[in-house]
Parts: structure tokens; sequence; C-alpha cells
């Protein structure tokens, strides 16, 4: 296949379109000649000068990035993005990017890997921005502790960093809302949900006192760890195809750290399979 239909099956399988008029990021192809034979595909959480580097290392026609390079279109191409930009367009390497699109999926996306992680089942789609959402919400009928919670959401940055819990929740939590990345701003929406707990990736010094008073316990394992899963499960569609796959795996170490997780910061990591 080719990128243009590389970049329309990922695009119907995502329903890109319908976050068209609430996203800032320019999903879709961002970068790339359309009409390139695309035989290797890369895959990474950021699109950045580190991760071009790397998939133009690893010979790839198309990288695919959740954080991609143009948030309401480029300006200039100078800096930071020449910088950027330069190695994809000098290698013919294609940039396909996905967004709230790939946060939302109720079935390849961000949130849903971090539910499949706890075993929440009866989900529904949770987080609504404009109509379209961007997690899920859903139960553990057995219910979990904070701590098993805890550590099933330690492993998704291979133990690099402890997540952090605003423990004010129950002892059992049965329903839990997830939305990846900097998602404490739907903590309101997950109280009105009966959520007994949000799963997140970084916050704000607010969310401390709500979830407090509000009696919800509140997880932030990582903005990039909780964010790791929506790309592979693109990779998976990709070697579904008869694609070469890799991971570009570079992990920014950013959340509310722990001491011992600090200074963490990993370098450009491309797993193949």
């Amino acid at each position: 296949m080719d990128v243009a239909e590389f970049a329309d099956r990922l695009d119907e399988k995502l329903d890109t379109g319908a976050y068209a008029d609430v996203d800032a990021s320019m999903n879709g192809l961002q970068v790339g000649p359309e009409t390139q034979t695309v035989e290797t595909a890369v895959f990474a959480v950021d699109a950045a000068e580190a991760t071009a580097e790397a998939a133009v290392a690893a010979d790839a026609d198309v990288l695919v990035a959740h954080h991609g390079l143009s948030w309401g279109g480029i300006d200039r191409v100078t800096g930071q993005s020449y910088r950027r930009l330069k190695p994809l367009i000098d290698a013919d390497c294609a940039l396909y990017v996905s967004h709230l699109p790939l946060d939302g999926h109720q079935k390849l996306g961000n949130a849903a890997g971090v539910a499949d992680l706890l075993g929440l089942t009866d989900r529904a789609p949770f987080g609504d921005i404009g109509g379209v959402h961007a997690g899920t919400l859903g139960t553990v009928p057995e219910g979990l502790s904070a701590e098993t919670v805890q550590s099933r959401l330690d492993g998704l940055d291979q133990g690099s960093g402890r997540t952090q819990v605003l423990p004010f929740g129950p002892d059992s939590l049965e329903r839990i809302a997830v939305l990846t990345g900097s998602g404490t701003d739907w903590l309101d929406e997950a109280i009105a949900a009966g959520a007994d707990a949000l799963v997140t990736g970084e916050g704000k010094q607010k969310v401390y006192h709500q979830a407090r008073e509000a009696g919800v316990t509140v997880m932030l394992a990582g903005h990039y760890a909780t964010e790791t899963a929506g790309v592979q499960s693109l990779q998976e569609l990709a070697d579904g195809w008869g694609l070469d796959t890799g991971f570009i795996d570079h992990p920014t170490g950013l959340w509310v750290q722990s001491r011992e997780s600090r200074g963490n910061l990993g370098s450009s990591r491309v797993g193949w399979c």
C-alpha cells in the first residue's frame, strides 16, 4: 500500500473526522509523500527530533505518533519546527498523527489499554469533549484496592516511576474512570458518573482538594506511560497488514514524580516485532 492508503485506513479505523472540530491537533497525515510505498512503519508517543531521527535510522517509510508536530497549523518552518521536520523530509519518511481519536477509541485507544490492564468491564465512553470522548469508564465487580491499582499502573513505565495516589476514595475501588495524559479536568465528570477513582497521567494543584472533598481517589501514572497503549495497538494493526513495524520507546519521566524517579529520562529505543 502507499502512504495515502495507509493514512486512509487509520483514519477510518479511528473515526478521525469526528474529532476535527474539537482537537487542536491536525490529525491524520501531517508530513509525507502520499504516493510512497509503505513497507516499514514505526510507532511512538511523541513526534520529536529524537523520534524522527530514530525513525529515519530504522529506514521507516512512516512514523505514527500520538503527539504530532502541527497543532492548528505550522506558521514558520524554523528553529525547533525545522529540526523536527528536516529528518523526515530528507528521508522521505511520512508522519501520521492521531491525538484525541487515539485517546478515546474504545478498543484501540490509550484509555482502553489502561482499562484492559485494570480489568474493567461494562465500559462506556468517558471524558466528553464537544460531543466526542477521550476516555472510558468501567467497573471491577470484585473491587480493587488502591495499592493493587497502583501496582498495575507502575508496570506501564517498566518500573521507572511510582504512580502517585491521592487516596481519598473507598477502600474497594469498583467504578473507575480513565482519561490518559492530562485528564484531571474531567474529575467532576467522573464524580457525576459515580466513579470511585480517576486514573490519568499528570495532575494539577487543584485536583488534590477536589478529590479530597469529593471522596474520590486519583491516580497519576505519568503522561507518557499512560499513552503508550494506543500507538502499540496501531502497531499490532499494521502487523496484520503485513508491514514491518517497530516501537520507538522514548519515555519522558514527566508527571508528579516520586523522588526516586526524578532524572530517569530515557533515550530512544526501537523494539521490533
